[in-house]
């Protein structure tokens, strides 16, 4: 694959002839006619409705209770989701621009644009919390776990290796490989994460994190809308793309990234994290594996597993009391007062 050029005098100005990647653009942001109106429509909810800053929501009492009610247990929980959601937020501020330079739709780059802005908001969320929370030599600590914790390490490397590879031999099958590895890491890593902070919330602790969170998590499910339409539109537009050996590699990558997270999730709370015990994190862990697949129209790698384990998370990750459904054709009201849903 080749990257963009900055103007292309040759390239179609017809909707009809644009293509996702492999087109032929002009690279002038003509939006009188769009192709794809749900990367536009995202991109209007991401740069304009969805807009927060983390200094609207106080942090002081989390601060109190993060030094007097936390056990250890909740302590090491808390520390340990944070300094991967980091490394995760961090990847993606870099490789979006990447994706964005062999995308060959003005309105799709523009909605990559628009998530890169709010992955970079994450990432200062996160600094805003731990400066706020915990002392600053465990904030500093909290930054570097992955050098001293080893599954911390694994954890970081998978998805960062295969978008890696992509930028060392940027070609169709490894860019592929890259847009389901963001696929995942949006739809699946984060939600173990997730999790913890809204059990602690559950409880009454660390609410005000909880409100952080409950922000950055409607942001991340727009986010996996964006790709999941991503892959379904590159199914119609590039069927070469798909090989029985890239469907294989898909399988065998969700059961990877499946296997891991459930690891990853016992070690953070070790058991230890009152609602949030090891039975949960598996069945919870496979069924979002499940649930991701089925939206691009794959089998189930755990049929067995029917049933959200924590149907509680949908209604207390509420924000206010206006509902929106991420995975409509149209999006609906995407404001702050917005419930998040799969």
């Amino acid at each position: 694959m080749e990257r963009t050029v900055i103007f292309n005098p040759e390239g179609h100005r017809e909707p009809s002839k644009r293509r996702l990647v492999l087109g032929n653009p002009t690279n002038i942001m003509e939006l009188n006619s769009v192709k794809y109106q749900w990367a536009y429509d995202l991109y209007k909810t991401m740069g304009f409705t969805n807009f927060w800053i983390p200094e609207e929501v106080p942090m002081h009492e989390d601060k109190k209770q993060y030094e007097k009610e936390l056990s250890d247990y909740e302590k090491r929980a808390y520390e340990m989701v944070l300094s991967f959601l980091i490394a995760l937020d961090s990847y993606q501020v870099n490789m979006l621009k990447e994706f964005a330079r062999y995308i060959t739709a003005p309105e799709l780059v523009m909605a990559l644009t628009a998530q890169e802005f709010q992955e970079a908001l994450h990432s200062y969320s996160y600094q805003f919390i731990l400066e706020s929370v915990v002392d600053p030599q465990v904030a500093d600590e909290i930054y570097n776990y992955w050098r001293q914790d080893q599954l911390l390490m694994e954890r970081n490397r998978v998805i960062a290796e295969l978008y890696n590879e992509f930028i060392r031999k940027p070609t169709e099958e490894n860019f592929l490989k890259a847009v389901f590895g963001n696929y995942v890491l949006e739809s699946l890593y984060f939600y173990s994460g997730f999790a913890l902070f809204y059990t602690l919330g559950r409880q009454g602790k660390m609410k005000n994190t909880v409100q952080q969170i409950k922000y950055i998590n409607r942001d991340e499910l727009t986010h996996v809308t964006l790709f999941r339409n991503i892959i379904l539109t590159l199914k119609e537009e590039q069927p070469d793309f798909f090989t029985p050996e890239i469907e294989r590699w898909v399988y065998e990558l969700f059961k990877f990234a499946t296997e891991k997270e459930i690891e990853w999730g016992k070690h953070v709370t070790k058991n230890q994290i009152l609602g949030l015990n090891d039975y949960l994190i598996d069945l919870y862990i496979k069924y979002l594996s499940n649930l991701r697949l089925n939206q691009l129209g794959y089998k189930p790698l755990y049929p067995e597993v029917t049933e959200n384990p924590m149907k509680w998370i949908d209604t207390f990750r509420t924000i206010n009391d206006t509902k929106t459904d991420f995975f409509q054709a149209k999006p609906q009201t995407y404001a702050k007062r917005s419930e998040l849903r799969w």
